[in-house]
């Protein structure tokens, strides 16, 4: 059996966190799932750069942008760079920009909403802190699976059958 997030829902409801349904989805990926990587920040994405730089194989980058809705932190050259270093998702509590292109990017992206203006670059942030948001407490090393149904997280990888095509 391929699971859906339902499907996990039903089976493992009591080791999972299930997030509010705030998000859009803007990738070209509806299913994506990975081990949590996390990075608070408000209204610059100057580590959102720097991590998805990095190698994500397996993973998934949560972005607690404090729910700003007067910019994006992520648009098409990270959202490429992302899928390049082999991240599988990105979620964000803020905002994308470049939709347009982030569909053709084979990546998961949920955000709250898209917005054309870039954020600030001020070299601040914090990586692998824990964050909340959507009613979830997420913290680096948790893992987090996403579908056209919504998104849970689970304090670790949980043994099912996953397709992310």
């Amino acid at each position: 059996m391929t699971y859906t997030t339902a499907d996990i829902c039903d089976q493992f409801l009591t080791k999972l966190q299930v997030l509010e349904p705030l998000f859009t989805a803007f990738g070209g990926n509806e299913r994506f799932s990975g081990e949590i990587v996390t990075i608070k920040c408000f209204e610059d994405n100057s580590m959102v750069k720097q991590t998805l730089d990095s190698s994500g194989r397996n993973k998934i980058l949560v972005i607690d942008g404090g729910g700003s809705l007067r910019c994006a932190l992520l648009g098409d050259m990270l959202g490429a760079r992302a899928a390049q270093n082999e991240w599988q998702g990105i979620v964000i509590n803020g905002c994308v920009r470049d939709v347009e292109i982030l569909r053709t990017i084979d990546i998961g992206v949920r955000a709250l909403n898209c917005h054309p203006l870039k954020s600030n670059k001020r070299n601040e942030g914090q990586l692998n802190v824990p964050v909340r948001f959507a009613g979830v407490d997420f913290r680096p090393g948790q893992y987090l699976y996403a579908d056209e149904n919504g998104i849970v997280v689970a304090n670790e990888k949980l043994d099912l059958m996953w397709n992310e095509n």
